[in-house]
Protein backbone atom coordinates (compact mmCIF):
# COMPACT_ATOMS: atom_id res chain seq x y z
CA UNK A 1 0.00 0.00 0.00
CA UNK A 2 1.49 3.52 -0.40
CA UNK A 3 2.31 5.84 1.84
CA UNK A 4 1.56 8.56 0.05
CA UNK A 5 -2.34 10.14 -0.45
CA UNK A 6 -2.97 11.72 -4.39
CA UNK A 7 -6.80 11.85 -3.61
CA UNK A 8 -7.53 15.15 -3.62
CA UNK A 9 -10.52 16.29 -3.08
CA UNK A 10 -12.30 19.19 -4.95
CA UNK A 11 -15.05 21.29 -2.97
CA UNK A 12 -17.52 22.52 -5.69
CA UNK A 13 -18.52 26.20 -4.46
CA UNK A 14 -21.80 26.66 -2.81
CA UNK A 15 -24.23 28.03 -5.43
CA UNK A 16 -26.35 28.56 -2.28
CA UNK A 17 -24.36 32.00 -1.57
CA UNK A 18 -26.61 35.19 -1.99
CA UNK A 19 -23.82 36.64 -4.84
CA UNK A 20 -24.55 33.48 -6.50
CA UNK A 21 -28.23 33.79 -6.66
CA UNK A 22 -28.79 36.83 -7.57
CA UNK A 23 -26.31 36.66 -10.67
CA UNK A 24 -28.07 37.24 -13.89
CA UNK A 25 -28.00 34.28 -16.41
CA UNK A 26 -24.26 35.23 -18.12
CA UNK A 27 -24.25 37.58 -21.02
CA UNK A 28 -24.02 35.95 -24.55
CA UNK A 29 -23.48 37.61 -28.13
CA UNK A 30 -23.83 35.42 -31.71
CA UNK A 31 -20.61 35.20 -33.32
CA UNK A 32 -20.94 37.23 -36.40
CA UNK A 33 -19.70 34.73 -39.08
CA UNK A 34 -17.50 31.59 -39.06
CA UNK A 35 -14.58 31.91 -37.08
CA UNK A 36 -15.13 35.44 -35.62
CA UNK A 37 -15.78 36.03 -32.12
CA UNK A 38 -17.69 39.04 -30.86
CA UNK A 39 -15.26 41.91 -29.59
CA UNK A 40 -16.13 41.38 -26.33
CA UNK A 41 -15.84 37.57 -26.43
CA UNK A 42 -14.58 36.00 -22.62
CA UNK A 43 -11.20 34.37 -22.98
CA UNK A 44 -11.21 31.17 -20.49
CA UNK A 45 -9.16 29.40 -18.32
CA UNK A 46 -8.15 25.85 -17.57
CA UNK A 47 -9.76 26.09 -13.86
CA UNK A 48 -13.30 24.60 -13.49
CA UNK A 49 -15.32 27.37 -14.98
CA UNK A 50 -19.12 27.61 -14.03
CA UNK A 51 -22.07 29.76 -15.87
CA UNK A 52 -25.57 30.98 -15.10
CA UNK A 53 -28.30 29.86 -17.49
CA UNK A 54 -31.94 29.23 -17.18
CA UNK A 55 -31.44 30.31 -13.42
CA UNK A 56 -28.60 27.07 -12.84
CA UNK A 57 -24.94 27.22 -12.72
CA UNK A 58 -23.20 24.49 -15.36
CA UNK A 59 -19.96 23.67 -15.32
CA UNK A 60 -18.16 23.97 -18.13
CA UNK A 61 -17.14 20.77 -20.63
CA UNK A 62 -13.84 20.50 -22.05
CA UNK A 63 -11.89 23.30 -20.68
CA UNK A 64 -8.62 24.93 -21.91
CA UNK A 65 -6.99 28.46 -21.41
CA UNK A 66 -7.14 30.79 -24.48
CA UNK A 67 -10.46 29.48 -25.99
CA UNK A 68 -13.90 30.61 -26.44
CA UNK A 69 -16.48 29.67 -24.43
CA UNK A 70 -20.21 28.75 -26.11
CA UNK A 71 -23.34 26.84 -25.83
CA UNK A 72 -24.03 23.85 -27.46
CA UNK A 73 -27.60 23.60 -28.22
CA UNK A 74 -26.90 19.73 -29.71
CA UNK A 75 -25.46 18.41 -26.15
CA UNK A 76 -27.38 21.72 -24.03
CA UNK A 77 -23.98 22.60 -22.57
CA UNK A 78 -21.59 24.97 -21.95
CA UNK A 79 -18.20 24.12 -23.83
CA UNK A 80 -14.63 25.46 -24.49
CA UNK A 81 -13.97 25.40 -28.52
CA UNK A 82 -11.31 27.26 -30.53
CA UNK A 83 -11.96 30.41 -32.13
CA UNK A 84 -11.41 28.84 -35.32
CA UNK A 85 -14.19 26.25 -34.59
CA UNK A 86 -17.34 29.19 -33.49
CA UNK A 87 -19.81 28.72 -36.12
CA UNK A 88 -22.36 31.99 -37.51
CA UNK A 89 -24.70 32.39 -34.99
CA UNK A 90 -23.58 30.63 -31.89
CA UNK A 91 -24.08 32.33 -28.66
CA UNK A 92 -20.24 33.24 -27.77
CA UNK A 93 -19.97 34.04 -23.67
CA UNK A 94 -18.76 37.79 -23.51
CA UNK A 95 -17.20 39.99 -20.54
CA UNK A 96 -14.29 39.57 -18.33
CA UNK A 97 -15.43 39.57 -15.04
CA UNK A 98 -14.80 35.74 -13.48
CA UNK A 99 -15.75 36.12 -9.78
CA UNK A 100 -19.97 34.62 -10.33
CA UNK A 101 -21.27 38.16 -10.12
CA UNK A 102 -22.34 38.85 -14.15
CA UNK A 103 -23.11 34.95 -14.30
CA UNK A 104 -19.39 33.34 -14.46
CA UNK A 105 -17.23 31.79 -11.94
CA UNK A 106 -13.52 30.48 -12.45
CA UNK A 107 -12.88 28.35 -9.71
CA UNK A 108 -9.61 28.09 -8.94
CA UNK A 109 -9.38 27.26 -5.43
CA UNK A 110 -11.45 23.83 -5.75
CA UNK A 111 -8.47 21.22 -4.89
CA UNK A 112 -7.21 23.75 -2.05
CA UNK A 113 -6.91 21.64 0.97
CA UNK A 114 -9.32 20.68 3.15
CA UNK A 115 -7.72 18.25 6.00
CA UNK A 116 -4.30 16.30 6.18
CA UNK A 117 -4.75 14.14 3.50
CA UNK A 118 -5.51 16.79 0.45
CA UNK A 119 -2.70 18.98 2.12
CA UNK A 120 -0.70 16.31 1.82
CA UNK A 121 -1.72 15.81 -1.96
CA UNK A 122 -1.97 19.21 -2.96
CA UNK A 123 1.66 20.46 -1.76
CA UNK A 124 2.60 17.79 -4.43
CA UNK A 125 0.83 20.21 -7.16
CA UNK A 126 1.96 23.32 -5.60
CA UNK A 127 5.64 22.93 -5.56
CA UNK A 128 8.06 25.02 -6.90
CA UNK A 129 10.94 23.89 -9.34
CA UNK A 130 14.41 24.00 -8.43
CA UNK A 131 17.57 22.28 -8.80
CA UNK A 132 18.76 22.48 -5.04
CA UNK A 133 15.73 21.32 -3.89
CA UNK A 134 15.58 17.20 -2.92
CA UNK A 135 13.45 14.79 -5.03
CA UNK A 136 11.33 11.70 -3.61
CA UNK A 137 11.80 9.78 -6.54
CA UNK A 138 9.86 6.73 -4.64
CA UNK A 139 6.90 9.50 -4.45
CA UNK A 140 6.83 9.87 -8.36
CA UNK A 141 7.22 6.56 -8.78
CA UNK A 142 3.64 6.12 -6.48
CA UNK A 143 2.29 8.34 -8.20
CA UNK A 144 2.25 6.80 -11.74
CA UNK A 145 1.81 3.11 -9.99
CA UNK A 146 -1.65 5.00 -8.17
CA UNK A 147 -2.33 6.23 -11.75
CA UNK A 148 -2.00 2.90 -13.70
CA UNK A 149 -4.12 1.19 -11.03
CA UNK A 150 -7.54 3.40 -10.88
CA UNK A 151 -7.17 3.01 -14.89
CA UNK A 152 -5.68 6.52 -15.42
CA UNK A 153 -5.07 8.01 -18.67
CA UNK A 154 -1.35 8.94 -19.36
CA UNK A 155 0.40 11.12 -21.67
CA UNK A 156 3.72 11.50 -21.74
CA UNK A 157 5.53 14.37 -23.45
CA UNK A 158 8.82 13.86 -24.37
CA UNK A 159 11.87 15.34 -26.69
CA UNK A 160 15.08 13.92 -28.22
CA UNK A 161 17.21 14.15 -25.34
CA UNK A 162 15.84 11.28 -23.65
CA UNK A 163 17.73 9.35 -26.41
CA UNK A 164 20.61 11.44 -26.68
CA UNK A 165 20.95 11.25 -22.71
CA UNK A 166 20.60 7.42 -22.71
CA UNK A 167 17.03 6.70 -21.40
CA UNK A 168 15.41 5.29 -24.13
CA UNK A 169 15.59 2.05 -22.58
CA UNK A 170 14.11 3.34 -19.50
CA UNK A 171 11.37 5.26 -21.27
CA UNK A 172 10.73 2.16 -23.18
CA UNK A 173 10.00 -0.10 -20.33
CA UNK A 174 7.23 2.37 -19.06
CA UNK A 175 5.58 1.68 -21.96
CA UNK A 176 6.18 -2.03 -22.07
CA UNK A 177 4.74 -2.47 -17.92
CA UNK A 178 1.47 -0.45 -18.54
CA UNK A 179 2.73 3.32 -17.39
CA UNK A 180 2.68 4.90 -20.22
CA UNK A 181 -1.06 5.73 -22.22
CA UNK A 182 -0.10 8.27 -25.01
CA UNK A 183 3.00 9.57 -26.14
CA UNK A 184 3.06 13.35 -27.44
CA UNK A 185 6.92 14.43 -29.33
CA UNK A 186 8.04 15.31 -32.83
CA UNK A 187 9.86 13.78 -36.14
CA UNK A 188 13.03 14.21 -34.26
CA UNK A 189 12.66 11.90 -31.05
CA UNK A 190 10.95 9.49 -33.19
CA UNK A 191 14.26 9.49 -35.73
CA UNK A 192 16.93 9.74 -33.08
CA UNK A 193 15.00 6.41 -31.11
CA UNK A 194 14.80 4.87 -34.79
CA UNK A 195 18.54 5.78 -35.48
CA UNK A 196 19.73 4.32 -32.07
CA UNK A 197 17.75 1.08 -32.64
CA UNK A 198 19.34 0.66 -36.68
CA UNK A 199 23.03 1.54 -36.24
CA UNK A 200 23.35 1.87 -32.40
CA UNK A 201 23.73 6.06 -32.90
CA UNK A 202 22.18 9.02 -31.75
CA UNK A 203 22.81 12.15 -34.36
CA UNK A 204 25.65 10.32 -35.53
CA UNK A 205 27.04 9.60 -31.79
CA UNK A 206 27.75 5.93 -30.03
CA UNK A 207 26.78 5.66 -26.32
CA UNK A 208 30.41 7.23 -25.59
CA UNK A 209 29.50 10.08 -27.07
CA UNK A 210 31.85 9.63 -29.69
CA UNK A 211 30.95 10.56 -33.41
CA UNK A 212 31.05 7.16 -35.61
CA UNK A 213 32.57 7.90 -39.56
CA UNK A 214 29.76 8.26 -41.53
CA UNK A 215 27.30 8.84 -38.33
CA UNK A 216 26.48 12.34 -39.51
CA UNK A 217 23.79 10.35 -42.46
CA UNK A 218 22.26 7.90 -39.71
CA UNK A 219 19.20 9.74 -39.23
CA UNK A 220 18.80 10.49 -42.68
CA UNK A 221 19.10 6.69 -43.42
CA UNK A 222 17.25 5.75 -40.57
CA UNK A 223 14.12 8.00 -42.08
CA UNK A 224 14.43 6.69 -45.42
CA UNK A 225 14.79 3.25 -44.29
CA UNK A 226 11.50 4.02 -42.43
CA UNK A 227 9.84 5.45 -45.48
CA UNK A 228 10.75 2.12 -47.70
CA UNK A 229 8.61 0.53 -44.75
CA UNK A 230 6.00 2.75 -45.24
CA UNK A 231 5.45 3.44 -41.47
CA UNK A 232 7.22 3.10 -38.45
CA UNK A 233 4.93 0.65 -37.30
CA UNK A 234 5.43 -0.86 -40.65
CA UNK A 235 9.55 -0.82 -40.08
CA UNK A 236 8.86 -2.56 -36.52
CA UNK A 237 6.12 -5.43 -37.37
CA UNK A 238 8.59 -6.31 -40.29
CA UNK A 239 11.41 -6.85 -37.56
CA UNK A 240 13.66 -4.14 -39.08
CA UNK A 241 13.35 -2.28 -36.03
CA UNK A 242 13.74 -4.42 -32.62
CA UNK A 243 14.32 -2.33 -29.75
CA UNK A 244 13.44 1.77 -28.39
CA UNK A 245 10.58 3.74 -27.50
CA UNK A 246 8.70 3.29 -30.56
CA UNK A 247 9.12 -0.48 -30.88
CA UNK A 248 7.63 -0.26 -27.53
CA UNK A 249 4.82 1.71 -28.69
CA UNK A 250 3.77 -0.08 -31.70
CA UNK A 251 4.14 -3.41 -29.98
CA UNK A 252 1.98 -2.54 -26.82
CA UNK A 253 -0.60 -0.48 -28.91
CA UNK A 254 0.13 2.29 -27.22
CA UNK A 255 -1.00 6.00 -29.46
CA UNK A 256 1.63 8.36 -30.12
CA UNK A 257 1.39 11.36 -31.98
CA UNK A 258 4.02 12.98 -33.73
CA UNK A 259 3.65 16.81 -34.64
CA UNK A 260 6.19 18.16 -36.81
CA UNK A 261 8.07 21.61 -37.09
CA UNK A 262 9.69 23.67 -40.10
CA UNK A 263 13.18 22.19 -38.96
CA UNK A 264 12.27 18.32 -39.69
CA UNK A 265 14.09 16.25 -41.73
CA UNK A 266 12.09 14.03 -43.59
CA UNK A 267 9.82 13.96 -42.13
CA UNK A 268 8.95 10.42 -41.16
CA UNK A 269 5.42 8.37 -42.43
CA UNK A 270 2.54 9.39 -39.84
CA UNK A 271 4.13 12.85 -38.70
CA UNK A 272 1.49 15.18 -38.72
CA UNK A 273 2.94 18.58 -40.43
CA UNK A 274 -0.27 20.41 -40.31
CA UNK A 275 -0.23 22.24 -36.98
CA UNK A 276 -3.78 22.65 -36.77
CA UNK A 277 -4.71 18.99 -37.68
CA UNK A 278 -1.92 18.22 -34.70
CA UNK A 279 -3.68 20.62 -32.36
CA UNK A 280 -7.16 18.91 -32.91
CA UNK A 281 -5.78 15.21 -32.22
CA UNK A 282 -3.40 16.20 -29.03
CA UNK A 283 -6.81 17.89 -27.89
CA UNK A 284 -8.45 14.85 -28.03
CA UNK A 285 -5.73 13.13 -25.37
CA UNK A 286 -5.27 15.84 -23.18
CA UNK A 287 -9.16 16.34 -22.60
CA UNK A 288 -9.10 12.69 -21.45
CA UNK A 289 -5.96 13.04 -19.53
CA UNK A 290 -5.71 11.88 -15.58
CA UNK A 291 -2.04 12.18 -15.38
CA UNK A 292 0.70 14.50 -17.23
CA UNK A 293 4.74 14.18 -17.51
CA UNK A 294 6.69 16.51 -19.86
CA UNK A 295 10.33 15.54 -20.49
CA UNK A 296 13.00 17.55 -21.69
CA UNK A 297 10.84 19.46 -24.54
CA UNK A 298 9.81 22.91 -23.88
CA UNK A 299 8.10 24.01 -26.93
CA UNK A 300 5.82 20.48 -26.77
CA UNK A 301 5.44 20.76 -23.23
CA UNK A 302 3.87 24.40 -23.58
CA UNK A 303 2.01 23.73 -26.49
CA UNK A 304 0.28 20.27 -24.35
CA UNK A 305 -0.06 22.70 -21.30
CA UNK A 306 -2.08 25.34 -23.35
CA UNK A 307 -4.59 22.59 -24.18
CA UNK A 308 -4.34 21.02 -20.75
CA UNK A 309 -7.80 21.37 -18.16
CA UNK A 310 -6.29 21.38 -14.68
CA UNK A 311 -9.10 18.91 -13.57
CA UNK A 312 -11.47 16.07 -15.66
CA UNK A 313 -14.65 14.53 -14.59
CA UNK A 314 -14.72 10.97 -13.94
CA UNK A 315 -17.29 9.03 -12.59
CA UNK A 316 -19.17 11.82 -11.10
CA UNK A 317 -16.37 13.48 -9.56
CA UNK A 318 -13.99 16.27 -10.25
CA UNK A 319 -10.30 15.31 -9.89
CA UNK A 320 -6.95 16.88 -10.54
CA UNK A 321 -5.06 16.53 -13.44
CA UNK A 322 -1.63 16.03 -12.38
CA UNK A 323 1.04 17.74 -14.08
CA UNK A 324 4.92 16.62 -13.74
CA UNK A 325 7.66 18.87 -15.95
CA UNK A 326 11.02 17.82 -15.99
CA UNK A 327 13.82 20.21 -17.59
CA UNK A 328 17.84 20.40 -16.75
CA UNK A 329 16.90 24.44 -17.26
CA UNK A 330 14.71 26.02 -14.29
CA UNK A 331 14.00 29.02 -17.31
CA UNK A 332 11.93 26.09 -19.53
CA UNK A 333 9.99 25.19 -16.41
CA UNK A 334 9.41 28.61 -15.46
CA UNK A 335 8.45 29.29 -19.13
CA UNK A 336 5.85 26.66 -18.68
CA UNK A 337 4.33 27.41 -15.61
CA UNK A 338 4.63 31.47 -16.90
CA UNK A 339 2.25 30.41 -19.68
CA UNK A 340 -0.61 29.48 -17.80
CA UNK A 341 0.36 25.52 -16.85
CA UNK A 342 0.54 26.86 -13.06
CA UNK A 343 -0.48 23.25 -11.90
CA UNK A 344 2.86 22.40 -12.56
CA UNK A 345 4.52 20.05 -10.41
CA UNK A 346 8.30 21.17 -11.72
CA UNK A 347 11.50 19.21 -11.27
CA UNK A 348 14.86 20.12 -12.57
CA UNK A 349 16.95 16.61 -13.82
CA UNK A 350 18.56 15.65 -16.64
CA UNK A 351 16.30 13.34 -18.35
CA UNK A 352 18.09 10.01 -18.22
CA UNK A 353 18.38 10.69 -13.98
CA UNK A 354 14.76 10.85 -13.68
CA UNK A 355 13.62 8.25 -16.05
CA UNK A 356 16.21 5.74 -14.85
CA UNK A 357 15.71 6.68 -11.02
CA UNK A 358 11.83 6.38 -11.50
CA UNK A 359 12.21 2.98 -13.53
CA UNK A 360 14.16 1.81 -10.45
CA UNK A 361 11.93 2.44 -7.83
CA UNK A 362 8.99 1.26 -9.79
CA UNK A 363 10.71 -1.78 -10.00
CA UNK A 364 11.06 -2.12 -6.34
CA UNK A 365 7.27 -1.90 -5.85
CA UNK A 366 6.64 -4.30 -8.64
Amino acid sequence: MSQYNFDLEYTAPDFARPVFEAAPDKEVEPAPADGLAPMAFYSSTNFPTYIKRDGRWLLVKRPRMDALIVWEEKAQEWACIELRKVRAGQQVVVGTAEDGSTGLLVHSTGFLPGGAASEEAFKFMASGASRERPLNYRRIAELLRWDKARAGRSIWVIGPAVVHAGARDSMAWLIANGYVGAVFGGNAVAVHDLEQALYGTALGMDVEGHVVVGGHRHHMDAINTVRHAGSIAGAVQSGIIRDGIMHALVTQGVPFLLAGSIRDDGPLPGVITDVVEAQDKMRYFTQGATLVVMLATMLHSIATGNMLPTFIERDGKIEPVYTVVVDQSETVIQKLMDRGTHQAFGVVRNADDFLDRVVSELKKLE
